[in-house]
């Protein structure tokens, strides 16, 4: 072998060496990534436990101590949990949903509220809904929202109630909810038009966990007063609900889309105060823990309310509160000072002074993120000239939508009669339960339609032809 070939072949040795070796130092490096939990994700073991009773330990996994940071008031045994993804926050939450859903008369919104609390569950939760009615649904429409619902967590049940309970049909949650207290860790009570997100929830649980550690922090505190220490069950985290003020005399088509250029967010339930808006519509919290972080709405109706199991708990034994006990709202009238009983069960009864007068609290630097859109998106026009409008008499007709518009329901039907669906067994879709006990309820089309929902279950979920051709909602009896 010549000296030159020696030189090529101890190059070449050479080369092949640091090849092998930077392949070997990078397998052991990948290894060790792969093994790794990446920096911006909990490992498995810190999802949170579901069935634990403490409030902190049920409304946020463990949060590593790279998240956490110093708050408002200088606390460092604070967390700031803001930091969290929604999908981070609802993992592993069970969530039951109570919705008064009257008639159809505001199917539009809540179909649109069902597809809200399906996004809670994409995120992570386990939400079972529960609408509570006194109108029978026809099977092809739950078939269509069977076929929507792709989130296995998600359970959506139908209670059929007496249509002589009329306005107390938002009592029936209370029962539902402490009925089942051990069994959900977050209870949302709802009228069927609000949408409620992922992040509206994932914000409440946050911010319950933070008021809470506040105020146990100051009452634990043994240079305070004990006469003004609170409880964390003496706040509930609330929220504020929007429209948006299109012009009222116009029709937004291709041809007016302009009139929508300076049409905002406003909170018309809060417009009547005076201005400023702080501190006339909005206030600061008396409460010494929670006064630099969270202010409260003068006006406290929401149409909703969301409880951990912990607060539903404390209510329940609260002086001169017994929320889990369903009463009359306070006066008389149609239009009594405390408002109806819908206001009354969904916001009055736990915020009002003289009832169980918890606090609601929103947090400022957070606001927008508890803001949630009321759909029908008409309550604005009762303020200013349009308020002192008449009431419609019924006899008014409408232009109704062009016939060859392609509704849901009819592309619905003409795909399972295209590509019929395999039976389910067991049925796992939506439940229609009847309770409806009062004779002078029980109409022919209740009976008719839980006759085809029973026929329908035990066929796993499969249409028949009938029940294509029963597709109105509001047919006659």
């Amino acid at each position: 072998m010549t000296s030159t070939q020696s030189v090529v072949l101890a190059i070449s040795a050479f080369v092949f060496g640091c090849i092998l070796s930077a392949s070997v130092v990078l397998n052991i490096q990948v290894s060790s990534l792969a093994s790794t939990p990446h920096a911006g994700l909990l490992p498995l073991s810190a999802t949170p436990q579901v069935g634990v009773t403490s409030t902190a330990s049920l409304v946020t996994p463990p949060i590593d101590s790279s998240t956490r940071q110093e708050s408002s008031n200088n606390n460092n045994n604070i967390i700031n949990i803001n930091n969290n993804s929604p999908s981070v926050v609802l993992r592993g939450q069970r969530i039951l949903v109570a919705i008064a859903a009257f008639d159809f008369s505001q199917i539009p919104h809540l179909e649109e509220v069902i597809d809200s609390y399906h996004d809670v569950c994409i995120a992570g939760a386990a939400v079972d809904v529960v609408i509570h009615a006194t109108v029978a649904y026809p099977v092809a429409l739950i078939d269509l929202w069977n076929a929507r619902l792709v989130c296995p967590e998600m359970k959506l049940t139908i209670v059929l109630k007496n249509k002589s309970l009329r306005l107390h049909l938002v009592d029936c949650h209370r029962t539902l909810f402490y009925d089942k207290i051990n069994e959900y860790d977050l209870f949302i009570y709802t009228e069927d038009d609000i949408r409620v997100t992922p992040g509206t929830v994932a914000t409440y649980l946050s911010e319950t966990r933070r008021v809470q550690q506040l105020v146990s922090l100051s009452a634990n505190d043994t240079t305070a007063d004990a006469k003004l220490k609170d409880k964390p069950s003496d706040f509930n985290v609330g929220i504020v609900r929007y429209e948006y003020n299109y012009p009222a005399n116009v029709v937004i088509d291709d041809k007016t889309r302009h009139a929508t250029q300076n049409v905002t967010r406003v909170y018309w339930e809060h417009s009547g105060f005076k201005r400023p808006v702080v501190p006339n519509a909005v206030e600061g919290i008396k409460a010494t823990a929670l006064a630099d972080d969270y202010i409260t709405m003068k006006n406290h109706h929401q149409g909703m309310f969301l409880a951990t199991r912990d607060l539903l708990l404390a209510w329940r034994d609260r002086p001169k509160c017994e929320f889990d006990t369903i009463r009359d709202r306070p006066g008389k009238g149609s239009q009594p000072s405390e408002g109806t009983q819908r206001v009354w069960m969904s916001s009055q009864m736990l915020y009002g002074g003289r009832h169980c007068g918890v606090m609601q609290v929103i947090p400022k630097q957070k606001f927008g993120a508890l803001t949630v859109l009321h759909l029908p998106n008409k309550n604005y026009r009762r303020v200013g000239k349009y308020r002192k409008r008449e009431f419609s008499d019924g006899t008014e007709t409408f232009q109704a939508p062009h016939s060859s518009l392609l509704t849901a329901i009819e592309l619905h039907l003409g795909l399972r009669r295209a590509w019929p669906p395999k039976p389910q067994r067991p049925y796992e879709g939506i439940r229609m339960i009847d309770e409806v006990q009062k004779a002078g309820d029980r109409t022919p089309l209740l009976e008719r339609r839980m006759d085809d929902y029973e026929r329908y279950v035990k066929r796993g979920g499969i249409l028949s032809e009938d029940d294509m051709q029963h597709t109105e909602l509001m047919e006659d009896s």
